[in-house]
C-alpha cells in the first residue's frame, strides 16, 4: 500500500466519526414536519401537539404538525414513509400503522407502504380503546349491547376512524368473540368518529378515553367496557372486555413517533434523547393525565419490540375480518 492510500485509509474512521457527529449537531437545518394520519381530535392528535410543542423548545426548530387524513390512516403513513430520512419529516402514528398494509394485501393491492419503511423512535401514549355510548342510551351494561344487538342484527351502528383503522379493528374483534353483527359507519379519523357519536349520527363508538373523556365529564356519554387487560386507573368502574368473558378481546390504541428508513443514526438517536427530555416534561406528561390519557413512552429498543409483538398479535385479526365488500 502506498503511503497515500495509507493515509487515506488511516483517515476514514475520523472521517465517519466527525461526519455523524455533525450531521447530529447540525440537525435540524430547518423546520420539522410530523405527519399526523387523521384529522384534529382524536389519540394521534393529542399525541402530536404537545409532543411537537416541546420538541421546538429542545431542537430550536418548528415543529409543524400536518394532519394528512385519509384511508384509515394509509395515506399520511404512506407520505412519511416516502419522505426524505434526514429527520425533517416525522410521523405521530396510531396502532393501525402495524396491519393496514395487510388490510391492502386482502384486496390484492400493492401496500402504500411497508411497516420495515419506518423507523421507531418511541413510545408516547399506549391506552385500551373503550366503547362509548350516550348517556340516554338505553344500555346500562355491555351484555344489555349484546343482548340487542342479537335481537336486532345489523341495526346498531358504530363509528371508526376508517376500514380497518384503529377503532374498527377492536369493534371486529367484538363482535367476532360475541356472535353480533353491527353496522360500521366508517369516518376519515378518530375525531370525525366522535363527533357522529356525539351528533346522534351513530349508535356507539370506539375511542381512547383522551378525547372521550371531556364528553364523560361533560355528562354527554359514558363507557360500557374497555378493551385492556385490565381496569383503567382512570376508569376504574369500567370493565374489561376479558373480565365480561370476551378472553381473547383485547386492544390498545397507542401513539408512537416514527422516521423514515434510512435517517441517518446520530439523528435517531438525537431524536430518541430529544423525546427522552419532552416525556419527562411535566408540561407535557400533565396534558395527557389530564386527559385520562397517562403517559406510555417507551425509548426506542422497547418501543420497536413493542410495535413488533402488537403487529404479529393483530395481523391475523385483519386476516380474519377479510374483505369488507365480501360481507
Amino acid at each position: 500500500m502506498d503511503r497515500r492510500r495509507f493515509l487515506q485509509a488511516a483517515a476514514a474512521p475520523l472521517t465517519f466519526a466527525f461526519g455523524t457527529s455533525a450531521q447530529a449537531q447540525a440537525y435540524p437545518a430547518r423546520n420539522i414536519t410530523m405527519i399526523v394520519a387523521f384529522p384534529p381530535g382524536g389519540q394521534a392528535d393529542l399525541a402530536a401537539r404537545p409532543v411537537a410543542a416541546a420538541l421546538e423548545k429542545i431542537l430550536g426548530k418548528s415543529v409543524v404538525v400536518d394532519n394528512r387524513s385519509g384511508a384509515g390512516g394509509m395515506l399520511g403513513n404512506a407520505a412519511a414513509a416516502r419522505a426524505e430520512p434526514d429527520g425533517h419529516t416525522l410521523l405521530m402514528a396510531l396502532s393501525s400503522m402495524t396491519f393496514l398494509p395487510e388490510a391492502e394485501r386482502l384486496y390484492d393491492r400493492k401496500p402504500s407502504y411497508e411497516m420495515d419503511q419506518l423507523v421507531p423512535v418511541a413510545r408516547v401514549l399506549a391506552d385500551p380503546g373503550v366503547l362509548c355510548v350516550r348517556i340516554d342510551a338505553p344500555w346500562k351494561t355491555l351484555a344489555d349491547l349484546v343482548a340487542d344487538a342479537k335481537a336486532r342484527p345489523g341495526q346498531i351502528t358504530f363509528s371508526s376512524s376508517g376500514n380497518y383503522g384503529a377503532a374498527h379493528v377492536p369493534f371486529e374483534m367484538f363482535q367476532q368473540a360475541a356472535g353480533i353483527k353491527l353496522l360500521h359507519v366508517p369516518f376519515r379519523g378518530g375525531g370525525p368518529a366522535l363527533i357522529a357519536f356525539i351528533g346522534k349520527q351513530v349508535d356507539i363508538t370506539a375511542q381512547a378515553p383522551g378525547p372521550i373523556t371531556p364528553h364523560i365529564q361533560s355528562g354527554a356519554a359514558r363507557l360500557l367496557a374497555n378493551w385492556g387487560a385490565k381496569r383503567s386507573a382512570e376508569y376504574p368502574d369500567v370493565p374489561t372486555m376479558i373480565e365480561l368473558g370476551y378472553k381473547d378481546v383485547e386492544y390498545y390504541i397507542w401513539a408512537g413517533l416514527f422516521a423514515p428508513k434510512g435517517t441517518p443514526d446520530p439523528i435517531i438517536n438525537r431524536l430518541r434523547d430529544a423525546m427522552r427530555q419532552v416525556m419527562a416534561d411535566p408540561a407535557v406528561t400533565s396534558v395527557f393525565v389530564k386527559a385520562a390519557s397517562p403517559p406510555a413512552y417507551q425509548d426506542q429498543p422497547e418501543f420497536a419490540k413493542f410495535v413488533e409483538a402488537d403487529a404479529k398479535r393483530l395481523i391475523p385479526v385483519v386476516k380474519k375480518i377479510g374483505r369488507l365488500d365480501e360481507k
